[in-house]
């Protein structure tokens, strides 16, 4: 292995994957560092531009720039950040948000089509050569990291997703029956059909590739009420506060979308989901025992009060 065998590898993946033209192959008025800020973005509400410049490795006098296209187009938009008045906290506008998906949907277009051109008996000889380049490329770690992970709206194919995880972690787990398929089915199949942009959502963790968890944000038939849906973690996934990230975009969207409070009901058995909602401030206003899904149970209902915990 020679200096020249990693530089030839650079230009003959530079060009498969159109890095040189980017704006181009994906149709889009932005280049591949504007694009990645917009990712970034999209997948990190609370992102300051500090943060941007350590993710990214950008020139901070770059970063501005970039930045003030986008406020310029209304894309962002910035504010004192919560946790420290020297810092901007930036968020995207809707037009930010949906600028951000249409380029993610066309990079997943771009990667599909590439991907078609591989035999199906090739591709996990491929996987398994990403894995080995990013492992040793990355100082030998193997191991997920928090940041390894991002927020991203569902594609298609996630909503079949959460309905089989669920189905299939909850039976490993806790024994549950078909009856908890239907009723997940049911859930995801309402959202799908009816849900209002503006104020419902659908979050799913990736990781190297891959969904590992989501949660669902929806109107409740309570008037000023979000209901939390449908929180699931993968096992091997579990250790990297992802749980906690797909509760905090739920309730940062829900405060933003005008929520005055999100509900929420589960059980007692799900003793880590129970400490994730604590921790971000709901509290338990009614317990009451049952039998579904195959189980003897004891139901709960949580709520978080976004003008309290605003204050």
């Amino acid at each position: 292995m020679t200096v020249q065998d990693i530089r030839s590898f650079n230009r003959f993946y530079t060009n498969v994957i159109g890095a040189l033209d980017y704006g181009r192959r994906l149709y889009a008025p932005y280049t591949l560092t504007e694009s990645r800020v917009l990712y970034e973005l999209a997948h990190a509400p609370r992102t300051d531009a500090a943060d941007l410049r350590a993710q990214l490795h950008l020139d901070a006098g770059y970063l501005t720039r970039i930045l003030n296209k986008f406020e310029e187009d209304g894309l962002i938009e910035r504010g004192p950040s919560e946790t420290d008045p020297r810092r901007r906290r930036i968020t995207l506008t809707t037009p930010g948000r949906q600028a951000a998906a249409l380029l993610d949907e066309r990079a997943r277009q771009s990667v599909g089509a590439m991907l078609d051109t591989v035999r199906a008996e090739d591709r996990p000889r491929l996987a398994d050569a990403l894995r080995t380049v990013r492992t040793i490329l990355g100082d030998g770690r193997a191991a997920p990291r928090p940041e390894d992970v991002v927020l991203r709206e569902p594609a298609p194919g996630d909503l079949g997703w959460i309905v089989q995880r669920n189905a299939a972690l909850y039976a490993a787990e806790y024994g549950f029956d078909a009856d908890y398929e239907a009723l997940v089915a049911r859930i995801v199949a309402d959202h799908a059909e009816t849900h209002d942009p503006r104020r419902e959502r659908t979050w799913i963790a990736e990781l190297d590739g891959r969904p590992v968890g989501c949660v669902m944000c929806v109107r409740d038939d309570a008037p000023g009420a979000a209901r939390l849906r449908l929180l699931l973690v993968e096992p091997d996934a579990r250790g990297l506060g992802i749980g906690d990230r797909l509760v905090g975009a739920l309730v940062d969207f829900a405060r933003e979308a005008g929520y005055r409070e999100v509900v929420l009901w589960t059980n007692d058995i799900l003793a880590a989901a129970r400490r994730i909602y604590r921790r971000h401030g709901f509290v338990l206003v009614a317990e009451k025992p049952h039998h579904s899904f195959g189980q003897d149970l004891t139901g709960q209902d949580w709520r978080l009060d976004l003008d309290a915990t605003q204050e």
